[in-house]
């Protein structure tokens, strides 16, 4: 689990289109807290610091700690707005959590031990399916990262979600199937003889017929 990052805020009044397009103006970007029973806050955030920590990657799977003028709040990123020209933020939402909270966050999955997968020793290729994978995580241990171990892959073989540890608490959001994450496939050149001969095979099969 990521040590929890900190982002500085300021506590804003002026709500609408009007007062947001002043603070754009003046470096910050507007923000709402809501969630946990009480009542939103409007807030505002430095531009430089939101943008990068959008950027970084995992934004909205990291749990923060806003500091509203001195006042701690424990969110999570729940949603955010760019530019759709620029790309650069205009609006972010975050969401209270507390320490008994669960929360359906997107983590990313990391492979390991491509060198012990017999089948891409003999030239397969790893064909990733899920590049992230949907959990349900306490929102006080929420994993940084998942690991599909690839050891005694071979070609043709798939990786489920049910082959993957989960730290404790952690399970998947998806729940009606056993999903796949990635797939070991034949090297390309193994495939296009293979589709060769199967169409040899056909051609043969077809001149017995007319026969």
């Amino acid at each position: 689990m990521a040590e929890t990052k900190v982002l500085k805020a300021q506590a804003r009044d002026g709500v609408g289109k009007g007062a947001a397009r002043e603070l754009r103006r003046q470096g910050r970007v507007p923000a709402v807290i809501y969630g946990d029973k009480k009542p939103p806050v409007t807030i505002s955030l430095s531009f430089n610091e939101t943008l990068k920590a959008i950027y970084d990657g995992g934004f909205k799977s990291h749990v923060l700690e806003l500091d509203v003028d001195g006042e701690k709040h424990r969110v999570i990123p729940r949603d955010y707005q760019l530019d759709v020209v620029k790309d650069m933020p205009v609006h972010v939402d975050f969401l209270r959590v507390s320490g008994n909270s669960s929360l359906h966050v997107e983590v990313h999955v990391v492979f390991v031990n491509e060198e012990k997968s017999p089948g891409l020793k003999r030239g397969g290729t790893l064909n990733v399916v899920r590049h992230t994978v949907e959990l349900i995580a306490p929102a006080n241990a929420i994993p940084e990262e998942i690991t599909v171990d690839l050891s005694g892959y071979e070609i043709g073989d798939s990786v489920h979600i049910s082959a993957v540890t989960l730290p404790k608490g952690v399970k998947p959001a998806i729940t009606d199937r056993d999903f796949t994450i990635a797939t070991v496939v034949a090297p390309s050149s193994l495939r296009s003889a293979g589709d060769a001969e199967s169409e040899e095979t056909e051609e043969a099969a077809e001149g017995g017929e007319e026969a």
